[in-house]
């Protein structure tokens, strides 16, 4: 195979290099190397500036709601449903499902007596793993959910369960439902919210992504964003928590929309996206004049912020 250098940078502290969903992909066809100093590819995040460095092509990717700046990137992956040329939508939960190994499950159906020997296993009514305090939405409907049952905390913010749990996978999997608020409402801002009740068969009570039916069915979870009123939600949620079999049938749903590919072709459509960059005999966009001004507007930003801190 082929030869083909890559290099991330100004991701999460935690990213594999030599593990992670682009890397994988990029195996599939290239010999792989990570090379700091003489990469063909940058992939970054929004975690810094260090991709300046390079003046390579540049691939933007992120997992937090943050929109491409295109002064800066050849070209981007974000949640932004956009039509631009050198832009593909691919959200932060496409990350977490190759990292987990959970497409299988996800995109294969069992039993119907499977599920409803899973559901009666189903012991617990509600839960919430929270640690952002600023996390107002998911805050408040706890408070009004928790005033018709009790709805256990395992998180940092209002725990109720005597302390932090430690795996949140192995917590959630006894509940029924599961709060999968977003931090912010931003249309296709998707991240593995939703994705981590479903794989442990639960069932979650989703608000963020107004578009979220674009990728998730909308009988396999319930959508804050289709109810008239909270009052509404939670009079559907208490139904299904005391009917047998509309639990059942609601986890016995497909997890994907019918509008979404599916997985093998979506990971081919990222790498020709990514394997045209390689290929294409563009000068990069960090030798143009757009990269010059993405430079400049660094600067100036930088210069606004120094200067706010020394008027304060």
């Amino acid at each position: 195979m082929k030869d083909i250098r890559i290099e991330f940078v100004d991701f999460w502290p935690d990213l594999r290099k030599t593990n992670n969903y682009f890397y994988n992909l990029l195996s599939e066809y290239y010999n792989v190397i990570i090379d700091s100093e003489h990469p063909d590819l940058v992939f970054y995040s929004c975690f810094g500036y260090d991709h300046l460095k390079y003046n390579c092509k540049r691939i933007f990717f992120t997992g937090e709601n943050k929109k491409p700046d295109f002064l800066a990137c050849d070209f981007a992956f974000s949640f932004e449903f956009s039509a631009k040329k050198n832009h593909l939508r691919v959200p932060l939960y496409l990350f977490y499902i190759d990292d987990h190994k959970m497409i299988n499950k996800l995109e294969n159906l069992q039993t119907k007596e499977t599920y409803q020997e899973i559901w009666a296993k189903k012991t617990k009514f509600c839960c919430m793993i929270v640690s952002n305090p600023r996390a107002s939405k998911r805050i408040e409907f706890f408070h009004k959910l928790s005033e018709i049952k009790k709805v256990d905390s395992g998180g940092k913010v209002l725990n109720n369960v005597g302390g932090r749990i430690k795996d949140k996978m192995e917590f959630i999997n006894d509940y029924k439902f599961v709060f999968s608020f977003e931090n912010e409402t931003h249309e296709g801002y998707t991240t593995e919210k939703i994705v981590e009740p479903i794989f442990k068969d639960c069932i979650p009570i989703y608000w963020g992504n107004k578009k979220v039916h674009k990728d998730f069915n909308s009988d396999r979870f319930l959508n804050y964003h289709d109810f008239n009123s909270e009052e509404e939600l939670i009079e559907k949620l208490i139904q299904i928590d005391q009917n047998f079999d509309l639990g059942v049938e609601m986890i016995a749903q497909p997890v994907f929309s019918k509008e979404k590919q599916d997985w093998i072709s979506e990971r081919r459509e990222i790498f020709v996206a990514i394997d045209t960059v390689f290929k294409s005999k563009k000068k990069p966009v960090a030798k143009t004049y757009r990269g010059k001004l993405y430079r400049l507007k660094i600067k100036l930003t930088g210069a606004k912020r120094r200067l706010k801190k020394l008027l304060k």
